[in-house]
This record gives structure tokens, sequence and C-alpha cells, in this order.
């Protein structure tokens, strides 16, 4: 059993007719996630609440496994994102309304070995953060045409904040033929926290609000979940947000 606990929130904000976002929270397992989801109607939804679901199941089936070490988590996640991905595109293929939909999926595996280690896996650009001795680390890279542009210098990180296409994906769930997933392995500290997020919040936060936030709520998540989203609202709540923070008690 995972010693960390994690809390998530998910608002609909102040603009958007649904809720398009999920998340999932499982303390027992030390497995928690979010999804922001895409498509016309209840496309993203749908999408969201698939890809969800599907890595909950997976991260039940592969407890044990992961446990006793026949698993290694960089495997776990890939065919847990695998698994997601095409559930996503088998609920399309059924219902052909929802040809267009796709999801991000951001999620977070922390063992607990000899040194508790957290591992990240992620498609499209729902985030990952560190936060640790005061400091906030972004510990995943969106999959969006305005980190291709900067990555190419055809734009600046001052012009990437403001540019039309910035919030356009390259990659996610349910979209193409294959969701390639970025993954990356941190050992942790004691007193460190951790963020998952969706755009939602990113879009009406910079990371300075976030840092000062989580270090205002020492370590609690309950209240750094609620900070966050009351601070979004506040700056416009322009799209849905969805947080799970992550602490030792």
């Amino acid at each position: 059993m995972s010693a960390w606990i994690g809390i998530g929130r998910s608002d609909i904000g102040l603009v958007r007719a649904m809720n398009q976002d999920a998340f999932v929270a499982m303390n027992h397992l030390g497995f928690w996630a979010v999804a922001d989801g895409m498509g016309g109607h209840a496309g993203g939804e749908v999408a969201a609440q698939s890809a969800i679901a599907t890595a909950a199941a997976r991260a039940e089936s592969f407890a044990d496994s992961l446990r006793n070490g026949s698993c290694a988590p960089q495997d776990f996640l890939r065919d847990m994102i695998a698994e997601a991905h095409e559930a996503v595109l088998e609920r399309a293929r059924r219902e052909p309304r929802l040809s267009q939909m796709g999801t991000t999926l951001v999620t977070l595996l922390i063992t607990s070995d000899a040194t508790p280690t957290a591992h990240l896996a992620h498609v499209g650009d729902s985030r990952g953060y560190l936060f640790r001795n005061g400091q906030l680390t972004q510990s995943t890279q969106d999959h969006t045409l305005i980190e291709t542009y900067l990555a190419r210098g055809i734009v600046t990180p001052a012009e990437a904040k403001t540019h039309p296409e910035r919030h356009v994906l390259t990659k996610a769930i349910g979209i193409a033929h294959s969701a390639e997933h970025d993954y990356s392995a941190c050992p942790l500290l004691p007193s460190d926290v951790l963020l998952l997020c969706s755009d939602g919040l990113t879009k009406m936060l910079e990371d300075a609000d976030l840092a000062g936030i989580l270090a205002r709520a020492q370590g609690d998540p309950i209240l750094i979940c609620d900070r966050l989203i009351e601070m979004a609202l506040a700056r416009g709540g322009d799209d849905n947000v969805t947080v799970v923070a992550i602490a030792l008690p």
C-alpha cells in the first residue's frame, strides 16, 4: 500500500457547457491520473472517462505484478496507455458520432521500494509537476504544436504565450494510429509534493502562481486543490480545470 496520498478535484469552469475532464486517485495502489477530453458534443467527455476507466482497471490488474516486481513500472504504464488508446478508438468505432474524440492523459505511479520513485507517463498537454524545497519543476513536456515551434526556434517564449496555435495538440489518446507517450522517473524526498493537472489550470495560472499556492499550502493536498481551482476561476475559468495533488501525510 502506498503511503502517499493524492486528492483530486475537477470543476466545469465558468465558460464551458460540460466538464470534459476526468481523473482518478487510487491511493491504495499509488496511482493517479488526469485526462482532458476533446471532441464535439459529448465526445471529449466520453474519451476522457474511457481513458480514466481503462487506466484504473489496468492499475488494479497489475497491482500484484508491480508489488512483487514481476512487472516494471514503465512496462505497466506503456501497457496502460496502449489499452486506454485502444478503448477510446473502439468506442469511436462503435459510435460514429464520436469519431473525432480524443483525450490527453497524464499518469503517475509511485513505487515504494528502498527509495520511493515517481514514474510519470503522459500523452498531450495535461501536466505533471514536482514541488521540492520551494521550487516548482514541470516534469512533463506538452505535446503541442507550439512546443515544436519553440524547439525549432520559430517562435520565442514570449510569442508562444499568445500564439493562436498554442493549444493545438500533436499527440493524443484516441487520435492517429498510436499514442506515443513520454516516460520519466524521479526518486522522491519525503517533503515532495506532486501535481497533475489539465490545461484548464495552466491556461489561467503561471508557474509562479502554482509555486506560491503550493508553498503556502504546506503539503496539504486538499488545500492545494481548492486554492488552485479558486484562483483559476478567479482569473476567468475559461476551461474545465482538474487538479490532483499528491504528498506524504
